[in-house]
Parts: C-alpha cells; sequence; structure tokens
C-alpha cells in the first residue's frame, strides 16, 4: 500500500501549491469591479489602436459578381 500513501502525499503537496500560487494571473489590485472593468477597457482600446483593428467597424459581406 505504500503507493497509495504516495498518491495521498502527492495530493496534498499538489493542493498546498495550488492554493499558495492561485489561480490565474490576477492577484489582489484593491480595485472595484467596475474601476477594473472600466481599466480593463481602456487597456483593450489602446491594444485595438495599436493593431490598427478598430473593432466597431462592420465589415460588409462581398457582393455577388455577375459574370
Amino acid at each position: 500500500m505504500t503507493r497509495g500513501n504516495q498518491r495521498e502525499l502527492a495530493r496534498a503537496k499538489n493542493a498546498k501549491k495550488s492554493t499558495d500560487q492561485g489561480r490565474g494571473k490576477r492577484g489582489d489590485d484593491g480595485l472595484s469591479a467596475a474601476a477594473r472593468k472600466q481599466r480593463d477597457a481602456e487597456i483593450m482600446q489602446q491594444k485595438q489602436k495599436k493593431s490598427g483593428g478598430g473593432g466597431k467597424e462592420e465589415k460588409k459581406p462581398p457582393s455577388p459578381s455577375k459574370e
């Protein structure tokens, strides 16, 4: 039953590691949900301007050619 014990120890170690590390990249930045949403919106606007794609324009479907 050594392997069972090893599994339990590995699970405990992994659980401790995941709780210490936290999930995702976002840490506690001290912002409210509304402030975080505003900040993220500004970041996305800057990225869109930088990439050249506005994202707001609607693309027209290509007109069918009559041959």
